[in-house]
């Protein structure tokens, strides 16, 4: 996130009657004094990540929360981005900070929409990994993903944390030799992911959708 969008979206989310400044009033505010039109274009490019809803002529500015927001015909549940995860080795950390949100039809999710949250994937390890019966998970997609399913069935696909970082893998339990097994579902070959008890590990979710890239 660019510097002057953070200040922006720290103040929003701090100052309730931010709406009522005008842009070069919000331009001091931010140590960008006379410069109105820089605030306006990043407040936009806020707006676009679906961070803050704004409606200059009427003095609104305000941050966008997980939650319901009703459409013309529908109703949609908006999830939080709160990162990047590799369908590969695991070398992206899942940061938790909200980077922005999708939004869902209500009539898609589970009852418990408060457990759920987006991430962006990174790579083509699990490209054939199919969810709802037709969606694969492919580079650049949007995988939702409930963090309250933290024990897993075995070929459950699930989001690993292994040493701070995030991966997407199928799960699989090998009891024979008592490890946990992360296996690619690939295009592409990649090797399994071999995790003993003593290992930095723990799973922050199963995929139950997919949000294909536009």
């Amino acid at each position: 996130m660019h510097v002057t969008q953070a200040q922006l979206l720290t103040l929003i989310r701090g100052k309730a009657k931010l709406g009522s400044l005008s842009l070069r009033q919000i331009a001091k505010l931010i140590e960008q004094e006379g410069k109105p039109q820089i605030v306006k274009y990043h407040l936009q490019q806020l707006e676009k990540a679906g961070l803050i809803q704004i409606d200059l002529s009427k003095g609104v500015i305000k941050p966008v929360k997980r939650g319901f927001a009703t459409g013309v015909k529908s109703l949609f549940y908006s999830i939080p981005i709160v990162g990047a995860a590799n369908c590969g080795p695991a070398t992206i950390f899942a940061e938790e900070r909200t980077e922005g949100y999708v939004k869902v039809s209500s009539s898609l999710l589970p009852k418990r929409r408060q457990d759920l949250y987006a991430l962006v994937t990174n790579g083509p390890s699990m490209n054939k990994a199919v969810i709802r019966g037709t969606l694969t998970i492919e580079d650049g997609d949007f995988v939702i993903v409930d963090k309250s399913q933290v024990v897993p069935k075995d070929g459950d696909i699930i989001v690993a944390v292994i040493d701070g970082m995030a991966t997407i893998k199928r799960y699989k339990l090998d009891k024979e030799n008592e490890r946990i097994m992360l296996d690619a579902d690939s295009t592409e070959n990649y090797s399994p992911i071999l995790i003993s008890p003593n290992d930095d590990f723990q799973i922050s979710g199963k995929v139950i959708d997919i949000i294909k890239k536009s």
